[in-house]
């Protein structure tokens, strides 16, 4: 009975051996297999910082993609900023339309067709403006040529802002899949710890199971996080014009947190904010066309001069009148109303942009100081804890102190705090780009730090 149980015992470490020798030769392959991919593949990232794509007869280096870069090819090429150029080119059209002066009108009558008694009479009507119309009617289109203008400016700072968070969550994005890289990798090395341990017997088959199903699950999270990447690196791209350039790496560093603008900072920007200075460049051109209406009630002079020739007199005579429309009935009372209670809906609406756009900035500074406070307490405490718990059970676990359950916990309870610390990263940048939409340019150089290429 007990040589039948070591017969049994040794078929069961003979068939061990066997898969253990067959996962030892498969690791084998698959890494002479990766380091030949990786031999071949370094010569071609060394000279993928040389590569160019070619569009029509320019090229352009197009592998590493900074902030700058990113900024630099929104604003030059975003189709939302083509068509506020093109506003602007058509309200220039309203301001030369504003400043021409009514034409003159030239006149022929003729009076009894006998050649005895006829008469024939040329003049020109000349409609002169009175009561300001031209200059209010220019100014009214200058005004909406300005709100064109700042028009651009809030798209352009609107533009700016979203390629900053969309860059900043590619990088985040790029930095999680490095890091569920790395938890494979981990995952990898403590199966085969496992695997070793199995084939000497020292921990039970289950265990080997045990590992290759989380190091699975680690392999779903890598996959996870690369579809992650993708999508938002698509929403980068999209920012970036019609023929967006290709890059292989979003380069920065999401490390570096945008400062928290004090009260008192952000109440002096508010005001020089592109978009209230809109809608106060609106308030701005209805006053101007409640000027246009009034001016209105001021009718026109029509001046005439002309020449009138009597057949039976031969000779010429000098014609010159005036002709004044009586406001007796129509004296633009409606259109002044209309233009007046739009101008107090402008106000009002300046009002309540004020409040909302108020809130909003206040609302994201408060979450970004929120967040990084988060973001410092998991670099002080959090993250520090977590790794030391990890590398403490993984060397337990080589010496058999520790079973292997733990040290998946510990690898879990590091590499979630390691994605909760990106995500916050993430989410501050998202913040302050929230800041610099509201408070435009002067904020966004405040919060945000210089990335050079």
């Amino acid at each position: 009975m007990l040589k039948s149980h070591h017969n049994y015992k040794r078929r069961y470490l003979v068939s061990v051996l066997r898969t253990s020798k067959v996962a030892a030769a498969t690791s084998l392959l698959l890494a002479l297999t990766a380091g030949a991919v990786f031999a071949q593949a370094l010569p071609a990232a060394k000279d993928s910082h040389l590569a160019v794509v070619k569009s029509g007869s320019q090229t352009e280096t197009a592998t590493i993609l900074t902030l700058q870069k990113a900024i630099d090819l929104a604003l030059d090429s975003n189709l939302d900023l083509a068509v506020a150029k093109r506003e602007i080119e058509a309200t220039q059209g309203q301001v030369i339309q504003a400043q021409a002066r009514p034409n003159p009108e030239l006149a022929y009558s003729q009076e009894d067709k006998r050649a005895s008694t006829g008469t024939q009479s040329v003049q020109i009507n000349v409609p002169v403006e009175i009561g300001g119309k031209r200059a209010a009617r220019i100014t009214a289109a200058e005004r909406g040529r300005d709100i064109a203008s700042e028009e651009l400016n809030v798209r352009r700072v609107e533009i700016r802002a979203t390629v900053i968070a969309a860059f900043f969550e590619a990088l985040a994005a790029q930095e999680r899949v490095a890091l569920a890289g790395a938890s494979v990798d981990l995952a990898g090395r403590a199966t085969d710890a496992v695997v070793k341990r199995v084939a000497a017997g020292k921990v039970s088959p289950v265990e080997e199971t045990k590992a290759r199903v989380a190091e699975s699950g680690v392999r779903v999270e890598l996959a996870q996080a690369q579809s992650e990447q993708r999508n938002a690196r698509a929403r980068l791209v999209s920012l970036l014009g019609a023929n967006p350039p290709r890059f292989t790496t979003v380069a920065g560093s999401v490390d570096e947190l945008p400062a928290v603008l004090s009260f008192e900072n952000v109440q002096q920007r508010l005001s020089a904010s592109p978009t209230l200075r809109r809608a106060q460049m609106e308030v701005e051109r209805r006053r101007s066309l409640v000027d246009v209406e009034r001016s209105k009630r001021v009718p026109n002079v029509t001046v005439s001069m002309g020449v009138k020739r009597p057949n039976e007199l031969q000779r010429d005579q000098l014609l010159f009148g005036v002709s004044v429309p009586l406001p007796l009935f129509d004296r633009n009372q409606g259109n002044l109303l209309e233009a007046l209670k739009r101008e107090d809906k402008a106000q009002d609406e300046l009002q309540a942009l004020n409040v909302r756009v108020s809130t909003e900035v206040f609302q994201a500074r408060e979450r970004l100081e929120y967040i990084l406070s988060e973001v410092d307490v998991l670099q002080r405490d959090v993250l520090p804890g977590a790794k030391s718990a990890y590398d403490a059970a993984t060397i337990g676990f080589e010496y058999g102190k520790f079973n292997f359950l733990e040290v998946l916990d510990a690898q879990r309870t590091y590499f979630a705090a390691k994605s909760q610390y990106l995500k916050a990263l993430a989410e501050a940048h998202r913040a302050a780009a929230e800041i610099d939409r509201v408070l435009g340019e002067s904020g966004s150089t405040a919060n945000q730090p210089a990335n050079k290429e």
